[in-house]
């Protein structure tokens, strides 16, 4: 899709917010007009309402924050199908948060403080080295688990504390 913009930048977040409150205002007719001002073309017809907003205020907010790094443009452009597309967005996903060794991790569980160490090639917990988190949980809780979940790490609090 070609670069476009929405409008001009705003000089403060609060311009922002209010672009983007008369945008959520519209209806779908209304949006389709202003897809078509802003990428030259049709929208695509079965593009839900939500839809069509949810990409227009990306659009604006890109414009007024500023858009994808030139590498990642670069790498979803020589993307040649939607496999690779796919492709892509599951390893982006898959990506945990960077945890330095010697980081230990704890977690109650079953009334007992269970404490994972961060190593250089795995995760240590209870004398033995396990190559995920996933696995970690799934020997303390007997069960299938998502490791970094289990442990807290896909909170927002976490993720923000990162940031």
């Amino acid at each position: 899709m070609a670069r476009a913009t929405v409008g001009p930048a705003s000089p403060d977040e609060a311009t922002l917010g209010i672009e983007i409150a008369r945008l959520r205002g519209l209806d779908a007719e209304a949006l389709r007009a202003r897809w078509h001002t802003v990428f030259r073309r049709k929208a695509p017809p079965r593009l839900s309402r939500h839809l069509l907003f949810r990409i227009l205020a990306y659009r604006l907010q890109a414009d007024h924050l500023s858009d994808l790094e030139p590498d990642t443009r670069r790498l979803l452009e020589s993307s040649r199908s939607t496999d690779d597309l796919r492709q892509l967005t599951a390893d982006l996903s898959r990506t945990e948060p960077r945890l330095k060794p010697g980081t230990v991790l704890r977690r109650e569980w079953d009334g007992h403080l269970q404490q994972v160490m961060v190593l250089a090639d795995g995760f240590s917990w209870e004398g033995k080295t396990y190559p995920s988190l996933s696995k970690v949980a799934s020997a303390i809780t007997g069960t299938r688990w998502n490791g970094p979940r289990f442990f807290g790490l896909r909170d927002k609090s976490y993720v923000a504390a990162q940031s």
